[in-house]
């Protein structure tokens, strides 16, 4: 007699069958998050336009000063250093100061400018040419104009090349006229620490906004999340919709702050390039980049999940939710 012997059936775990089932509820809950902003477009439309035009704010900004970098990226190598030597220092020492200038850490250029060519230019183009036929000698000094590097300038490091320029035993005087590169650049500086200022509250803003948004959603479907939590519905079931919900509401907000920047720089380009033309200037307003632009949109979906996320963990509380 042969002993039949009983089978049990084996169950093999399969990690890909979780993970699909995994993939199917969330986006069964994007799915559903984006039905219920459909169903509400007017409140939608109207909370994705303020998130919009918080995002486009900070974003506008950093546009602003990536086109004043742009105009003024040179404007420090513009500056220069006019040295007046002493009126004994003759042609051939002048032209050797000249030259070794030329070498030293932190100089980008040296011009030298003749004392006689200097008075027959000033001659021809003054006006005083029977005046100045009548003196004795030149009065005019030989003279270097020293371009400092654009580095030098920017980081406020010129003061220490003209210390070292006016203590050269040739050189008479100097003069440096940085006063109004220094105040542009401290201006600019100024602006940019206010941009990230306005940028830190008007995020914090969008997690406001975001938040109240999600506490209402939460509010006005609290019956079906108590019905939900009878039927044994998790934690996270439960969540994940005000979650898509928030991310979605982040990501239409910086789809629309784009829209906003891009229509922005189109009206103003036509503007722009006009003036730049007066100027003999080929300037044209930048946009933000594609991976700009990707990050945009990145900071926009972590601050609408951010802001759901918080405004879910506060307000479920009160429904017997952790």
């Amino acid at each position: 007699m042969s002993k039949v012997r009983n089978k049990q059936p084996r169950y093999r775990f399969k990690p890909g069958i979780l993970v699909q089932s995994w993939l199917i509820q969330h986006l069964q809950a994007c799915i559903f998050s984006l039905g219920q902003i459909i169903k509400n477009p007017l409140g939608s439309l109207l909370t994705i336009g303020v998130i919009g035009v918080s995002l486009s704010l900070p974003a506008g900004f950093y546009l602003i000063l990536g086109n004043i970098d742009r105009v003024t990226e040179h404007w420090g190598g513009g500056l220069e250093i006019s040295l007046f030597l002493k009126q004994d220092v003759e042609l051939s020492s002048a032209r050797k100061l000249a030259a070794d200038l030329s070498g030293k850490p932190g100089v980008s250029s040296v011009e030298f400018i003749d004392r006689e060519a200097a008075l027959q230019e000033y001659r021809e183009n003054s006006g005083f040419a029977d005046a100045l036929a009548g003196l004795a000698e030149n009065p005019l000094p030989h003279v270097l104009l020293v371009k400092p590097l654009e580095t030098l300038v920017t980081t406020g490091r010129g003061e220490e090349l003209l210390a070292s320029l006016q203590n050269i035993p040739e050189v008479d005087s100097a003069q440096f006229d940085r006063q109004w590169a220094l105040r542009l650049f401290t201006i600019i500086e100024l602006f940019r620490r206010g941009a990230v200022i306005l940028a830190i509250l008007l995020a914090f803003a969008v997690l406001l906004i975001i938040g109240n948004t999600i506490r209402l959603a939460i509010y006005n479907r609290r019956d079906e999340i108590e019905i939900n939590q009878l039927f044994g519905a998790t934690d996270a079931f439960i969540q994940r919709p005000f979650l898509y919900s928030g991310l979605i509401h982040g990501v239409a907000g910086s789809l629309m702050a784009w829209s906003l920047l891009a229509i922005a720089a189109l009206l103003l380009q036509n503007p722009v390039v006009r003036l730049s033309s007066l100027y003999h200037s080929d300037f044209r307003l930048i946009q933000l980049r594609p991976e700009e632009s990707l990050l945009l949109i990145i900071i926009g979906g972590l601050l609408g999940l951010a802001g759901s996320w918080v405004a879910v963990k506060r307000n479920l509380k009160d429904i017997g939710l952790s």
